[in-house]
């Protein structure tokens, strides 16, 4: 590319930026009531206008077959009506819930007679870099709205002609009901260089949050000079101890890695206490196997199920995002744990147990955002944690961890009244 075309850019998305900071300025003025109605306003846009949205998803989905996308990537990519109306029903849950601008997070008075609150203020302008997932349009949009926050969107090329028509409509649905114009912005530069551009402009992007694979976060986290957020690798694990019920561990395996192989909360490694090995692998091999999951399994597992294949050392900090999952026999509770915080990404861990002693042990001391006991880990999720949706799921441990709802897509403001006093 030309240097030319690199000022372009540069020069394209940094007006794109100063126009949300700037319209962010006032947004973060009006009422719950404005807001909502703006909400609504954007979901019945989605519903009345399905139709265009179908059609540019579906040059999206076949460009993606021609590039020889998984099927599993395919599915994240893929728009439906039923796909579109719960991206409706996601903002109208935003609509409802509780506005945080504002809210009060702490108030005194000094012997000195000042008075002092805290509260609740929108970030500003809020940075989302994602990959093929055209449902963060709509998410981040939506929550950046509720919150007060303008927001500056950079989305991968295989949905590019969805978030395109998906920012659009929304956009001039929002603006319709009296969002500041300018609050809503979408950047159709496909090329790198517009991910290089987003992460230097400190000057107007208050934070910025990368969504989409290790590669993504990873360079983002590494070269941005704007505050990052960093979300959403997920090398998930379930545990399954020797107090297992072996029935509930084989139903919430295969949740947690068949229903949606390609998401984040979807696990890539099961560990079994080595007391229940001998009777349990077999068992959950034979169920992953009818589904068709490739399994890799350590050399103890290969012990017991010579058919496997073998696990290497880079398996077990691997994110498959595929029918693909690995096998670990582990000591006890004690060398699971040290394997989940030695390989695990913070997101998401669970342990199936009937034992309450270890159930605790595994939840105070597994370092992640969420632990689950006896339950998928594919509940980690801001729509079911109550949130609405979702920014990303923060898999870091300053302002905000785990899944991200409006309360930390804000921060705060001290108010300070006095009598004239100095010190």
């Amino acid at each position: 590319m030309s240097s030319n075309a690199q000022i372009d850019i540069k020069e394209i998305i940094t007006n794109q930026a100063m126009m949300a900071k700037k319209a962010s300025q006032k947004l973060a003025t009006l009422s719950s009531l404005e807001k909502n109605k703006a909400l609504l306003t954007m979901a019945h846009a989605l519903e009345v206008k399905t139709p265009i949205i179908l059609e540019e998803n579906n040059i999206d989905m076949e460009n993606g077959r021609q590039k020889g996308l998984s099927a599993s990537l395919l599915d994240r990519l893929l728009l439906t009506t039923e796909r579109i109306a719960q991206m409706a029903d996601g903002l109208r849950q935003i609509a409802s819930l509780n506005d945080p601008v504002g809210n009060g997070i702490m108030s005194c008075r000094r012997p000195n007679g000042l008075d002092i609150r805290c509260i609740r203020v929108p970030l500003g302008l809020v940075g989302i870099v994602y990959e093929a997932r055209p449902n963060v349009t709509a998410d981040a949009i939506g929550l950046c709205l509720k919150s007060g926050n303008a927001v500056i969107l950079r989305g991968g090329s295989e949905a590019i002609h969805s978030n395109k028509i998906l920012a659009s409509i929304l956009a001039e649905a929002a603006y319709s009901a009296g969002i500041p114009h300018g609050a809503i912005q979408f950047v159709s530069i496909t090329e790198h260089e517009a991910v290089d551009v987003m992460m230097r402009l400190n000057k107007y992007v208050d934070v910025i949050i990368p969504r989409g694979g290790a590669g993504l976060i990873k360079r983002v986290v590494e070269n941005s000079s704007v505050p990052v957020i960093e979300t959403g690798v997920g090398i998930c694990h379930v545990f399954v101890d020797e107090f297992a019920d072996l029935e509930l561990a084989t139903k919430i395996i295969l949740n947690a890695k068949i229903s949606r192989p390609a998401v984040c909360n979807a696990i890539e490694t099961v560990l079994i206490d080595q007391k229940i090995a001998n009777e349990y692998l077999p068992m959950i091999c034979q169920k992953l196997s009818e589904a068709k999951v490739e399994i890799r399994g350590c050399e103890k597992c290969l012990a017991i199920c010579p058919e496997l294949k073998t696990a290497t050392k880079e398996d077990w900090s691997t994110e498959y995002g595929d029918l693909i999952i690995s096998i670990k026999i582990v000591e006890n509770i004690d060398e699971a744990i040290s394997h989940i915080n030695t390989y695990g990404s913070g997101h998401s861990e669970a342990i199936i147990t009937t034992n309450y002693n270890n159930a605790l042990k595994f939840q105070k001391l597994v370092d992640a955002s969420a632990v689950y006991v006896n339950a998928s880990t594919r509940f980690t999720d801001g729509n079911e944690f109550g949130f609405g949706a979702e920014i990303g799921i923060s898999t870091q441990k300053l302002h905000a961890r785990g899944p991200m709802g409006l309360e930390a897509l804000t921060t705060m403001k001290y108010l300070i009244y006095g009598e004239g006093q100095i010190r």
